[in-house]
């Protein structure tokens, strides 16, 4: 493991995160092979909010192990990190709220 990857929140969690991800990448070939199929859209709806679903876990869990790790790290430790940090997270809980 690489020491500047040490510092992330998730790599406790990487293997899971991975899983996660293949099982979303699994249910992304689903979709195109039930469109390839011309398979009812309402089934296809159905699939594609599953999917969305898994993306916002694995988004809201990476959220929470930044929060979680990286900016308590960086409140601990005060000045302008801290403030970065903070801002970092406050923008990616915007942009997700948007989504």
């Amino acid at each position: 493991m690489k020491s500047d990857h040490a510092t992330h929140g998730y790599i406790s969690a990487k293997e899971d995160y991975l899983k996660r991800l293949r099982r979303i990448e699994g249910q992304a070939r689903g979709l195109q092979r039930m469109v390839e199929e011309e398979k009812y859209c309402i089934d296809i709806l159905t699939q594609v909010s599953a999917m969305t679903k898994a993306l916002q876990a694995v988004a809201m869990g990476l959220l929470e192990d930044h929060i979680g790790h990286c900016v308590v790290d960086a409140a601990a430790a005060g000045g302008p990190q801290a403030d970065a940090k903070i801002k970092e997270a406050t923008d990616a809980i915007a942009r997700l709220v948007r989504s």
